[in-house]
């Protein structure tokens, strides 16, 4: 076992471009666990990713994995850690063969028994070259690539996108397996929310470069709810007490995020769970506060 408490501590993440700044982002992922890293397309999931990989170089703030420093420690690190993209990041004329050997020679823990039993279970062929590969035999490929070195961390950018909900629930089903060891960690980014309520133990929610929200998942989902009311009523709530509101000409919808409160503050309203999507399209409308 080893002596750390997070398998990634993100502190003041900052990182500036022209019309987009990362503003000094910071959460945690616990080992052992799976943490969904969830906002819009353009929100900074990929810089955050980029950052922690080494790819990007922040402006500001700190990145820990396994407890130590990324800076210090970069090339002892990224051995145990593996990265799997929404598109494929090897040569469409290589095949599973040759990747197998290149890979050997770049990680001291490469196993091509492990390899090959991934894509016997994922029935891809060895010898095929990869550009004729469907876009879920690429994302397999690339699982059983990530699967194959002893990685501690898994990092998934936009992994699951794109793919049919067969090829993702299989996948998923390979993730939960992983985690059994306690020592595996997955930071896993994604807008298909419903991938992510299933698997997921913790999620932090980012929109423009900021982070709106981060702990467990099953205490967010407890603690936030939708309430419903009539146009009368929704004039009579405390603009306080609410993310956003979904506003319609029979009545109102709104994000609560002290569910406890507001049954106590609004007796016999009507409050009803709010999944992982509803607060995430809720709180991306917090500044309008009011929207259709």
């Amino acid at each position: 076992m080893n002596d750390y408490e997070n398998a990634i501590e993100i502190k003041g993440l900052t990182k500036h471009y022209d019309g987009f700044t990362l503003d000094g982002i910071s959460f945690d992922v616990p080992k052992g666990s799976i943490m969904g890293f969830i906002g819009q397309n353009g929100a900074g999931k990929s810089t955050t990713i980029y950052s922690l990989l080494g790819i990007v170089k922040p402006d500001e703030g700190e990145i820990k994995i396994f407890g130590k420093d990324f800076r210090e420690n970069e090339l002892e690190i990224k051995h145990d850690i593996s990265a799997v993209f929404d598109e494929l990041p090897f040569h469409e004329q290589l095949n599973a063969k040759m990747l197998d050997r290149m890979l050997s020679h770049i990680f001291k823990d490469w196993s091509s028994e492990t390899f090959k039993s991934y894509l016997d279970r994922f029935s891809l062929p060895y010898k095929k070259k990869f550009g004729r590969f469907s876009k879920g035999m690429k994302m397999k490929l690339q699982i059983a690539a990530a699967l194959s070195h002893n990685a501690r961390l898994l990092i998934m950018d936009e992994a699951t996108t794109g793919l049919d909900p067969v090829v993702r629930n299989e996948i998923l089903d390979i993730f939960m397996e992983y985690l059994q060891d306690e020592d595996h960690s997955i930071l896993m980014s994604s807008h298909i929310t419903s991938d992510l309520e299933k698997i997921a133990d913790s999620v932090t929610f980012i929109d423009k470069g900021k982070i709106l929200l981060t702990g467990y998942k099953d205490d967010i989902l407890a603690s936030h709810g939708i309430l419903k009311c009539t146009k009368s009523d929704y004039a009579a709530i405390d603009k306080a007490d609410y993310i956003s509101a979904r506003v319609s000409d029979v009545g109102a919808e709104l994000l609560i995020s002290d569910r406890a409160a507001c049954e106590r503050k609004y007796p016999g309203a009507v409050i009803d769970s709010a999944a992982l999507d509803d607060i995430m399209v809720y709180y991306v409308n917090r500044e309008k506060k009011e929207w259709s």
